[in-house]
């Protein structure tokens, strides 16, 4: 059976990706491996062993394109609302706690975060299938 064990997202600033990613989710350092042409930096945090790669291109000087798709990373909270709060105290600039509920039942109450990079984040409080 196959393991999920990370994410990889292409970042153009790597101090100012690293700053976000541990103010907003608490995601250190686990590993740096660093190449000629570019560097992998893991992320991760006491909650899971899933971890996020940023890949640095060292000749990448203008911001990615991403693409008209809507993917995102995901993350869960004990406290959406609480998280949203602290984001906004950051300076993190969530943008609105959303009840999605589309046929009347709720299914799960979330907010998204852009990153420095223009990746959208988004933060589910656990419950249900969002553990």
């Amino acid at each position: 059976m196959a393991k999920a064990i990370h994410s990889m997202i292409r970042v153009l600033d790597e101090a100012r990706s690293l700053e976000f990613y541990k103010k907003a989710f608490n995601l250190d350092v686990a590993d740096r491996l660093d190449f000629t042409n570019f560097t992998l930096v893991y992320l991760s945090n006491s909650e899971s062993e899933f971890e996020l790669e940023l890949t640095v291109n060292k000749d990448q000087t203008e911001p990615y394109e991403l693409g008209t798709g809507y993917g995102h990373f995901a993350v869960s909270v004990d406290n959406v609302e609480k998280e949203h709060a602290r984001f906004v105290k950051a300076g993190l600039e969530p943008r609105k706690v959303v009840e999605f509920a589309p046929d009347g039942e709720l299914v799960g109450k979330f907010f998204f975060v852009a990153d420095p990079d223009g990746y959208e984040i988004e933060v589910l409080e656990r419950a249900g299938r969002f553990k």
